[in-house]
């Protein structure tokens, strides 16, 4: 161990050195308290009393001797401490993880927070021991395509990854005792499928949504996912919405929300339906969105995050990113509500400054009590806003050139960023603050004619055409080639579009089937 956090055994008093107070190092039993405790120096910002705590966002000097001596337990000290301005304002680079041979589209912490596990455009899947930067081991995901998104079931000993992809397929891996992995497909979508969702608490539970609006709950104990229903437009038509993303209501696991290619997200009550598939009606419980946005056709959201007071975090491409109170819905119909009633409505939070256009990208809370709102940009900068005012607090450059995910960890002040590079930063407080950038308004005002462009841009009716006559043709091309089409149940006879772009290899294995397993790379 680094002798610096050793226990110091002198009882000197502090020592004020040039406005900063030199202090003994923390006993630390974890890695939380050796990155606090860092360099045996507390910059005063930090040391906040408790009674200036709230003013700071930080829990002052005293939790850091309670911690010291040991009656403050570490996710106490952390839900006190974690949220401080001041360390916020600390995040530096700790490091890369390297070992992807492509973008890494998708990062996850396990529910400990003492693994990563993340998938990339190389179809491989990493669990990264993040602490010491190395990888567990790797193994091949059986995808046909770039993996999107791969998470760890919790209590399942980190041995349950599930993950989805650019191919439709929703695959699981099972890890075994002698270092071998079996990948199973679970389901498919016609389209990409970009987000997974864990019911809270659940090693058996989750849900799928893909491009083709279809929305899918699987149970591990199953033999086949069940299909709920196909999120469709609120105009006449009805069309199937192609959805990006689903997240769960942390605080009631029965309400799921889902976003893509229109401006409202939706949110339904599990409960409204069987599991024999016999209600397939796509009727949501509220729905939220902008009033400014609301009959706009220009816009789609990428994103969604649940706080654990209910709130919804939705980013929209080429537009903003909004925070949603319970009681700011629209209704199950928002077409149908009146004008007077949508006045009545609060507005909503906004975060500004970023640019979501070229990926799809995620948005997440940050901090203990969800104090701190963070995503990636197209201009490589990880942004951190704070959720309360919408104020920017920090950015970092994350990316050479487009960060996609920001993950935080479950417990402590730290992140995890993915985009176009091949590699995982990781983010942690260091010793000293630092201001923005000194470009930051440069960047964001970038940003921001970058986003007033793309909306002043209209499109011919024969350039539209021509462009859906493209990817109809990619799509039937890719039917064509499939060997079987028995991955829909038989109930779902519709004529929907599948949103298939070309696919890698149009050859994909029987729903259920097992791929051949494959032996982890152990690393340790």
């Amino acid at each position: 161990m680094n002798p610096i956090f050793h226990q110091f055994k002198s009882n000197k008093q502090e020592e004020e050195l040039n406005g900063e107070i030199r202090r003994p190092p923390v006993i630390v039993a974890g890695f939380y308290e050796r990155a606090v405790a860092a360099a045996l120096i507390w910059p005063r910002d930090i040391m906040v009393m408790p009674s200036e705590a709230s003013r700071h966002g930080g829990s002052g000097l005293e939790e850091i001797w309670k911690r010291e001596l040991g009656p403050s337990r570490p996710r106490f000290f952390a839900r006190r401490v974690g949220g401080s301005e001041a360390l916020v304002k600390r995040m530096v680079s700790y490091g890369n993880l390297c070992g992807h041979k492509g973008c890494v589209n998708t990062i996850h912490f396990n529910p400990a927070g003492d693994l990563l596990v993340s998938g990339s455009d190389d179809k491989g899947i990493i669990l990264w021991n993040w602490e010491s930067k190395y990888k567990k081991f790797t193994y091949a995901s059986g995808h046909m395509d770039n993996v999107f998104q791969a998470l760890i079931m919790p209590f399942t000993e980190d041995r349950t990854i599930i993950t989805s992809a650019a191919d439709g397929q929703v695959r699981v891996g099972q890890i075994a005792d002698n270092g071998i992995v079996t990948t199973k497909q679970l389901g498919t979508h016609h389209g990409r499928v970009h987000k997974l969702a864990i019911e809270p608490g659940s090693p058996h539970i989750f849900y799928s949504c893909g491009e083709d609006g279809l929305i899918q709950h699987f149970d591990l104990r199953s033999h086949a996912p069940t299909k709920l229903f196909l999120c469709s437009s609120f105009s006449d038509n009805k069309q199937p919405v192609r959805l990006n993303t689903i997240v769960i209501d942390p605080c009631n696991p029965y309400y799921f929300s889902v976003g893509g290619f229109d401006e409202y997200a939706r949110v339904y009550d599990i409960r409204n339906y069987q599991w024999d598939a016999s209600s397939s009606s796509d009727q949501p419980v509220n729905t939220y969105c902008p009033r400014h946005l609301i009959g706009s056709d220009n816009v789609h959201i990428t994103g969604l995050a649940y706080s654990y007071m209910s709130e919804l975090l939705v980013s929209y491409n080429d537009e903003l990113i909004y925070l949603f109170a319970r009681d700011m819905g629209l209704g199950p119909n928002p077409r149908s509500a009146p004008a007077a009633n949508l006045d009545k409505i609060d507005q909503p939070q906004v975060y500004a400054g970023h640019r979501n256009s070229q990926t799809v990208k995620g948005v997440s809370f940050f901090g203990p009590s969800d104090e701190y709102v963070v995503s990636g940009s197209d201009c490589g900068h990880v942004y951190i806003w704070k959720k309360k005012h919408g104020d920017l607090v920090w950015m970092m450059a994350g990316d050479k050139h487009i960060v996609n995910c920001v993950e935080p960890h479950p417990f402590f002040p730290f992140l995890a960023s993915s985009g176009y590079d091949k590699n995982v930063k990781l983010w942690t407080p260091g010793r000293a603050t630092s201001p923005l950038p000194r470009n930051v308004e440069e960047i964001m005002a970038a940003n921001k004619r970058g986003r007033e462009a793309r909306a002043r841009v209209s499109l011919s009716p024969d350039v539209i055409m021509h462009v859906l006559r493209l990817q109809r043709r990619q799509a039937l091309a890719y039917i064509e080639h499939r060997p079987s089409t028995a991955d829909l149940e038989s109930d779902e006879d519709d004529d929907r579009e599948a949103f298939v772009l070309g696919f890698s290899d149009p050859e994909t294995a029987e729903e259920g089937s097992n791929a051949d397993p494959r032996e982890v790379v152990i690393l340790e």
